[in-house]
């Protein structure tokens, strides 16, 4: 039998040195109007999972949901406009 010991450099690698790229950095930062969405709907949904939704509850998530599609509209936008040599 192998000890786990052994496979331990193989299951935790080391990771990259330096942290995130600049490139990596400006995708994050262009995708966080989505995260942030995404994080509101999570709020919102989180209460319920105990509790029976209220009216006030069903207009939060349904406004959450909103917010998140928008986002993801406009990441999908942003980013078809955006395409290197002028390809649309």
């Amino acid at each position: 039998m192998k000890s786990i010991a052994a496979l331990q450099a193989v299951v935790t690698a080391n990771p990259p040195v330096g942290g995130p790229t600049a490139a990596e950095l400006d995708a994050i930062e262009a995708e966080m109007p989505l995260i942030l969405a995404e994080v509101e709907l999570l709020d919102a949904q989180i209460p319920l999972l105990d509790r029976p939704a209220t009216a006030l509850d069903k207009r939060r998530i349904r406004r959450a949901r909103h917010r998140v599609l928008a986002a993801r509209r406009d990441l999908t936008n942003r980013a078809t406009t955006a395409l290197p040599g002028g390809a649309a």
